[in-house]
């Protein structure tokens, strides 16, 4: 059942997303340690977009953030809040789970797709200098063998500057959630590692992505 501030924000009688069974097992899981777990609610919100996809992120809020126009929907006994400037951008998905490779975790199933942009190819450069080896190293010793797991790879295509190029394939490449990947894991294992890198963007071309999905966490 829907329930929201403003009617205007999403339909009086359908819910914004659709919550599988097993998605809301795994929310209902870590919701169960979450201290004063009573008062919160799972937040799910559009917050950019990356290569002809949207990009999310997912937490537990305090009900007290909920604002108007927010969308609110009751799956079971977990509140599920859409803020109001996510809720047309989210219509209609669904939130599942990733039923490949050997860990369970979500993903977002959504067919709305953010304008096209004219934005310029990604350079590609050269990736012998001793930054960009060591952003390598990263992603060989660090990265690679976690999202291997899920049958993706993460690549570095380029160096410039305090910036880091990183091309993603396989099972990370198409999904909705792969750039939140990217900022909540890869992105913080090179710049936590590499102190010249301040900011790792994601080139992938998600559109072509056949398989994807995603293990959700804070890297």
């Amino acid at each position: 059942m829907t329930t929201q501030s403003d009617p205007k924000a999403a339909d009086a009688t359908d819910d914004v997303i659709r919550v599988t069974s097993a998605a809301l097992e795994i929310v209902r899981s870590v919701l169960a340690n979450e201290t004063e777990a009573e008062g919160l609610a799972l937040f799910l919100e559009v917050n950019g977009s990356a290569n002809g996809v949207y990009t999310y992120d997912l937490w537990f809020g305090s009900k007290s953030e909920i604002g108007p126009g927010d969308a609110q929907q009751l799956e079971g006994d977990v509140p599920v809040v859409i803020p109001a400037q996510s809720v047309d951008r989210v219509r209609g998905a669904v939130l599942d789970v990733n039923q490949q490779g050997g860990d369970v975790g979500l993903v977002i199933i959504n067919e709305n797709t953010p304008p096209r942009s004219s934005a310029p190819a990604p350079p590609r450069g050269d990736l012998t200098g001793p930054v960009a080896q060591r952003v390598l190293e990263v992603l060989e010793v660090d990265v690679n063998p976690q999202i291997a797991m899920h049958g993706g790879h993460a690549a570095l295509v380029a160096v410039e500057g305090s910036t880091a190029y990183v091309e993603m394939s396989g099972g990370c490449q198409g999904c909705g959630m792969a750039r939140a990947t990217l900022s909540q894991g890869i992105a913080v294992a090179i710049t936590d590692a590499v102190a010249e890198i301040s900011e790792v963007v994601d080139v992938t071309d998600h559109m072509s992505g056949m398989s994807p999905y995603f293990e959700p966490g804070r890297g």
